[in-house]
């Protein structure tokens, strides 16, 4: 007998390993599903979407962490709000979120200030244990960009037309 397993397909849960390599394994994960919702691998959204989820799985295995327990993935796409939400939960309640004064030799303390430039909005939900920190993307290119005409830099104009 041949069962299939129904899954929604605009929404993805993984509990992944509160180490290093499972921070990896989200960035890669969220990549993935992205191409596989139609957002390219090298598309605004999908690099956008891999650098909030880096940040916050790095957050959750490096300030999360519980010895024994998992992080938690989950990517929601909401076509009727033209956004993807990025939920990653930990097992630490007792440690709320702070912004750092990252110092120019700091090595670390950035981290949250990314996610506020880069998400429309975010935010931390309690749990039981431990708490959810998400964020919102818009799916939304903010202009159209023609294959093969590269992103403009603050340093260079951007391309004519």
């Amino acid at each position: 007998m041949n069962v299939e397993i129904s899954t929604p397909s605009t929404e993805l849960v993984q509990r992944l390993s509160a180490t290093p390599r499972g921070a990896r394994l989200a960035r890669r994960l969220t990549a993935d599903q992205l191409a596989t919702w139609g957002y390219a691998h090298d598309s605004e959204q999908n690099r956008t979407a891999q650098l909030l989820v880096a940040e916050l799985a790095a957050n959750a295995v490096t300030h999360g962490r519980v010895p024994g327990r998992d992080f938690e993935l989950r990517l929601l796409l909401r076509p009727d709000a033209d956004a993807l939400r990025i939920e990653v939960s930990d097992a630490r309640g007792d440690r709320p979120l702070r912004f750092l004064a990252g110092g120019p030799e700091d090595e670390g303390g950035r981290g949250l200030v990314v996610v506020q430039v880069l998400a429309s909005l975010w935010g931390v939900d309690e749990r039981d244990v431990g708490k959810t920190v998400w964020a919102e993307v818009p799916l939304t290119a903010k202009r159209a960009q023609r294959p093969g005409t590269p992103r403009p830099c603050p340093r260079r104009p951007g391309p004519v037309g």
